[in-house]
C-alpha cells in the first residue's frame, strides 16, 4: 500500500537518496566487490550459527530452520557470485541491488538474531522451557516487525513532506534528522533487549562476558538492519522507477532530471 503511494511522489522528492550512488559507494562495481567478500561471510557465519552457536542449544525446529535457511543461503552465494561479474551487473543493476539487500539482511540480522536464540537455548548456559524459547523468539519477532513498519511510515510521512528533496532541510541538517528518527527505533530496541536480558538473568547457569555481548548483539544488529531496510527498499523503488538512480555502461551515474533540463535549456 506504501509503494502505491510513492507513486504519487515525483522525482525530485526521492532527491537526497542518489547520495550513496553518487559517491560511489552504492555503485554496481563496489557492490560487486562486496558481493565477493560476502561469499565467504555468509558461508562463516552460516557456520559460526548452525554449528557453534546451536551446539546444546533445545530451540525447536532447530533441524528445519536449518536446511531451510541453508537453501536460501546457498542461493544467494551462487547469485553473489554471478551478479559480481561486470557483464552481469551491468545488465541486471536491479537485481544486483536487490540481491545486496537480501545478502545484508541474511547475514547481518537474520544470522546473528538466530544466532543469539540458540545461544539462549543452550543447556549449558541456561535453564529454560522450550515454551518460554519460542515466545521470547515470537516477541522478538514481533518488535522487528514494528521496528520495520514504524520506520517506513514515518520514512514516507518525511518523503511526502519533502525532506528529501534537494534544498531540503533533510539535504542540509541530515545529521540532525537522522539522530530524530533514532528516537522511535530505541524505544522498540530497548524495549526488546530489556526483556530479553530479563529473561536471561532469570534463567542463565554462569555468566560469561563473551557469550552475553554475543546474545546481546544478536538482536541489537537484527533491529539495526531493520530500521535501515526501509530505505533499501525505497532506493530500490527508485532504481525500477527512474533512469538517474542508475548507472551507465561506463560506470557513472545518469543524470538527474533536473540536470538534464539546464543542459537543455543551454
Amino acid at each position: 500500500m506504501i509503494f502505491r503511494k510513492l507513486n504519487k511522489l515525483e522525482e525530485k522528492d526521492f532527491a537526497v537518496l542518489r547520495g550513496p550512488l553518487e559517491s560511489g559507494r552504492q555503485s554496481p562495481s563496489s557492490f560487486g566487490g562486496i558481493l565477493v567478500l560476502s561469499v565467504f561471510l555468509q558461508a562463516l557465519l552460516f557456520f559460526l550459527t548452525y554449528v557453534v552457536a546451536a551446539d546444546n542449544t533445545k530451540f525447536p525446529y532447530k533441524d528445519i530452520l536449518f536446511y531451510i535457511h541453508l537453501v536460501g543461503t546457498a542461493i544467494l552465494i551462487i547469485f553473489s557470485v554471478l551478479y559480481s561479474i561486470p557483464s552481469l551487473y551491468k545488465k541486471g543493476q536491479k537485481i544486483q541491488y536487490f540481491i545486496s539487500i537480501l545478502v545484508s539482511q541474511n547475514v547481518f540480522g537474520l544470522m546473528l538474531f538466530i544466532s543469539s536464540l540458540f545461544l539462549i537455548g543452550s543447556d549449558r548456559l541456561f535453564i529454560i522451557e522450550q515454551s518460554k524459547l519460542i515466545q521470547i523468539s515470537l516477541i522478538m519477532l514481533g518488535l522487528g516487525i514494528l521496528t520495520f513498519l514504524v520506520t517506513f511510515i514515518r520514512f514516507y510521512k518525511l518523503l511526502s513532506k519533502g525532506e528529501y528533496r534537494l534544498g531540503s532541510k533533510k539535504a542540509q541538517l541530515r545529521t540532525r534528522f537522522e539522530a530524530k528518527s533514532l528516537v522511535p527505533f530505541a524505544i522498540i530496541a530497548g524495549t526488546g533487549i530489556s526483556l530479553l536480558l530479563q529473561y536471561i538473568f532469570k534463567n542463565m547457569i554462569s555468566v560469561d562476558g563473551n557469550i552475553m555481548m554475543a546474545i546481546l548483539l544478536g538482536p541489537l544488529v537484527f533491529y539495526t538492519m531493520l530500521f535501515v531496510l526501509p530505505e533499501q527498499l525505497v532506493i530500490l523503488y527508485c532504481k525500477t522507477r527512474f533512469d538517474s538512480f542508475n548507472f551507465d555502461k561506463e560506470g557513472n551515474l545518469k543524470p538527474f532530471s533536473s540536470e538534464v533540463n539546464e543542459v537543455n535549456e543551454i
